[in-house]
């Protein structure tokens, strides 16, 4: 018997397709809603019913939440999966799906709520019993109050929105003199991003790598993990890159810091999968950051080294099925590359390029995944994600991971737009990557040429 009859994929190309692949292999019919610059994207084709919801504009489509709980009550939808971005951490939206009587392919929607504030985050992890990074513990009421906070953990400091995401609202200062003017920038970002100017005060960890671990908690209390995520390539807190494991962690570090994000998911009520995100200092301390409560664009590594589905468990915990497996049934195998392939130029600062995709194809061989939504003859709407495709590839070791990325990069063929393609292929090349010793700021001093 299937989980679900119907499901509605409240979202748009890669995810929608990886959501509606996996409705596929559980036997449950999906419907997909799209704007009318989506209306020949190829991920449609994946669905049993199509729906269009909007014009071009996300605020007249993917965030039209009275269009989309339409569209799941006219097909008869039993449940409602949001994918990432849009509303997917909207816990507004995920309390009128509950209320429409559709199961939500995610958290409860206080928890969402919670972890979305990221000061009040902070406070429920420190409760948890998970170490957070030196800081201001609420929002911040003023600069003055910014400068005191500043001046007690040490410069330089990080200003962050606390309806924060995607490095918005984000400000680093190196001393007091930078402060007020961070503090105006940073706030006034925030309130048109999140529409919510509050900022808090974190110090900032010099040589910091970002680990994150994923989680997954179903309705019985039951939490486990999945191991962890190395995030640390990054361009101004834009992930490019991610692997899995950490070639920084070893299985003691693994299993500890794993094991209390476990349980502080649980302790506050978590159900589904979520993301919780660290900070590793020099000194291998790990500091609670944020958590994410949703699927992550960078679950696909995880599926490659643990062997588990994590769409597909998101949806039997949102069908209150318990968790078939527990933490000693887990096992990290191998080791994995998530390359994310968007279409944007390297050369101009990384300006998105959409555009017709003249020629799309894809690497294959053992070890090789491609998510995508597009083919040849596809054209890139300019109104969304610049992202057009992950490469993932899985090897024994990391050595062979790496070098199986090199040949499946140089392999993958797109013609028509300008990509991330390039910037890949170097960022293999670079001995601070091969040896594993890079943090967050490294790609960003590559590219100014301070390094490489």
């Amino acid at each position: 018997m299937a989980l679900f009859r119907r499901l509605l994929v409240a979202n748009r190309g890669e995810v929608a397709a990886r959501i509606l692949r996996a409705c596929r292999d559980l036997g449950i019919e999906t419907v997909a809603v799209h704007s009318t610059a989506d209306a020949d994207s190829p991920h449609l084709q994946l669905a049993d019913v199509r729906v269009c919801i909007g014009p071009a504009p996300s605020s007249d489509s993917y965030l039209n939440m009275d269009a989309i709980l339409q569209a799941a009550e006219q097909n008869d939808c039993q449940a409602l999966h949001p994918g990432f971005g849009f509303l997917a951490e909207n816990a507004h939206f995920a309390s009128r799906v509950r209320q429409q009587q559709l199961a939500w392919i995610g958290p409860p929607p206080r928890a969402i709520a919670r972890m979305g504030d990221k000061a009040e985050a902070r406070r429920a992890m420190k409760a948890a019993g998970l170490q957070t990074i030196p800081g201001t513990e609420g929002i911040l009421e003023s600069v003055e109050e910014a400068r005191r906070a500043a001046a007690e953990v040490g410069y330089p400091v990080l200003l962050k929105a606390t309806a924060g995401g995607g490095g918005k609202g984000m400000r680093r200062c190196e001393h007091d003199g930078e402060l007020a003017a961070a503090y105006s920038e940073a706030s006034l970002e925030a309130e048109k991003a999140f529409g919510n100017a509050g900022l808090y005060l974190e110090k900032v960890l010099v040589g910091a790598r970002h680990i994150e671990f994923q989680v997954l908690a179903d309705v019985y209390g039951s939490a486990v993990h999945l191991g962890e995520r190395e995030c640390s390539v990054q361009r101004r807190h834009q992930k490019l890159l991610e692997e899995a494991p950490s070639p920084a962690m070893d299985a003691s570090s693994r299993d500890e810091v794993g094991r209390r994000a476990a349980v502080a998911a649980a302790a506050i009520g978590y159900t589904s999968a979520g993301t919780m995100e660290f900070l590793r200092d020099r000194d291998g301390n790990h500091y609670f950051m944020e958590m994410n409560t949703r699927l992550q664009v960078e679950h696909a590594v995880t599926e490659m080294i643990s062997g588990i589905d994590i769409v597909q468990e998101q949806i039997r915990i949102a069908a209150n099925r318990p968790l078939e497996f527990t933490q000693a049934d887990v096992r990290i195998g191998g080791h994995a590359i998530e390359f994310r392939i968007n279409a944007e130029d390297p050369d101009r600062s990384f300006r998105p390029d959409p555009g017709t995709i003249a020629v799309f194809e894809a690497p294959s061989g053992d070890g090789v995944r491609v998510d995508t939504h597009v083919s040849s003859g596809y054209t890139i709407p300019p109104f969304y994600d610049s992202m057009i495709a992950k490469l993932i590839v899985h090897g024994a070791d990391r050595s062979d991971a790496i070098r199986r990325s090199e040949r499946a990069l140089d392999d993958f063929r797109i013609e028509g737009v300008k990509t991330t393609l390039p910037i890949h292929r170097r960022i293999l090349t670079e001995p601070a990557f091969r040896e594993g010793v890079y943090d967050t700021l490294w790609l960003e001093r590559l590219l100014d040429g301070a390094e490489g």
